[in-house]
């Protein structure tokens, strides 16, 4: 289990101990990103899907996770006090647990953006393709495991696939 990060703890010491909580769990991280002005994110096996469906999504079918047969997991981490993007996306729905918090995040199937809700270790948040959602770090850093669920097979998402509607960092969409 992964401990809460308080704000005063450095994102490196942050970022380590995601790592080495990803790999103690027998997970293999195949990228990362530690830059981004929101926070980071680490990228594992799409192999491990299955196994990272069971632990982190528990009370969710597995069958009922894939779209189609491509399933992307990763960890988010949100610094204090920072929002990721107001955004949604066109070739991916998204299922998050909170692993490390509590978190805030605004859903919407609209532009306009909501007043965010909080969110405890453990709970899931559905995304379905098109939605309109956005992370946002509370008074702590906050970690949610991530499964893409790829919904076009032939053309799966990725970091292209993101609409911007706001960004906190002047970031559009890519």
């Amino acid at each position: 289990m992964l401990p809460t990060f308080q704000s005063t703890i450095q994102p490196a010491e942050v970022f380590a101990q995601v790592a080495s909580f990803i790999e103690q769990e027998g997970y293999e991280i195949v990228a990362h990103d530690f830059e981004r002005p929101w926070g980071g994110f680490f990228v594992l096996q799409e192999s491990d899907a299955a196994k990272f469906a069971k632990q982190f999504f528990p009370s969710v079918a597995f069958d009922s996770i894939q779209i189609t047969q491509k399933l992307s997991p990763k960890f988010l981490v949100v610094a204090p006090n920072k929002r990721l993007s107001w955004q949604y996306h066109f070739r991916r729905a998204e299922l998050w647990s909170v692993t490390s918090g509590p978190v805030g995040v605004a859903i919407s199937a609209t532009d306009e953006q909501t007043v965010p809700d909080t969110y405890q270790v453990d709970d899931i948040i559905t995304l379905p393709i098109g939605t309109r959602h956005r992370l946002v770090g509370l008074a702590q850093w906050g970690v949610v495991a991530e499964i893409w669920q790829h919904t076009d097979l032939l053309n799966p998402s990725d970091e292209s696939d993101i609409v911007r509607l706001q960004d906190d960092f002047g970031r559009s969409s890519i």
